[in-house]
């Protein structure tokens, strides 16, 4: 008779030991939570969840990313328009009256466009060096001084735009 109930016992001790390791294990459950969608609890509450604090004040209140104040300057001459224009001329008639990026000095180059290098050999002749850090590139009509690892843009000569002043 002693061994039915002290069988129940074991059992029971082993299946109150087994319910609270298994409790025990999920410690951060609220971590998965969708509620807070993978966030700690403290930053989940903000309305810039996605970000650290301390990005949040590189960005303007519409989110984009803009370079710091006296950093956004001309780098372009108003001549270097038509030696990039005739450059690039058969590539930018391409573009004209089609639906093009727009680029904005201090913000990020748009996504899922590709900025093509342009050769040093040719803004070596016709330009001034681009900033420290930075390359001229091309792309949909405009030549872009920008920084190849933050994608950020110094300055822009729309092309297209030049050429409609013709």
């Amino acid at each position: 008779m002693k061994t039915p109930l002290l069988r129940r016992l074991l059992l029971h001790a082993a299946l109150i030991g087994i319910a609270t390791a298994v409790l025990a294990q999920d410690h951060d459950h609220d971590r998965d939570n969708p509620g807070h969608g993978g966030m700690p609890p403290g930053q989940a509450k903000k309305h810039d969840r996605d970000m650290p604090p301390g990005q949040a004040k590189k960005y303007d209140d519409d989110g984009e990313r803009r370079l710091p104040p006296g950093q956004a300057k001309k780098y372009f001459r108003d001549q270097d328009r038509d030696h990039f224009y005739g450059y690039y001329r058969g590539d930018a008639d391409r573009w004209r009256g089609r639906r093009r990026p727009v680029f904005e000095v201090g913000a990020y180059l748009p996504s899922g466009y590709v900025v093509r290098p342009m050769p040093q050999s040719y803004w070596v002749e016709v330009a001034p060096p681009p900033p420290p850090g930075y390359r001229y590139g091309y792309c949909g009509g405009y030549v872009v001084a920008y920084n190849p690892t933050t994608r950020v843009v110094a300055d822009v000569l729309d092309l297209i735009a030049a050429a409609r002043g013709r």
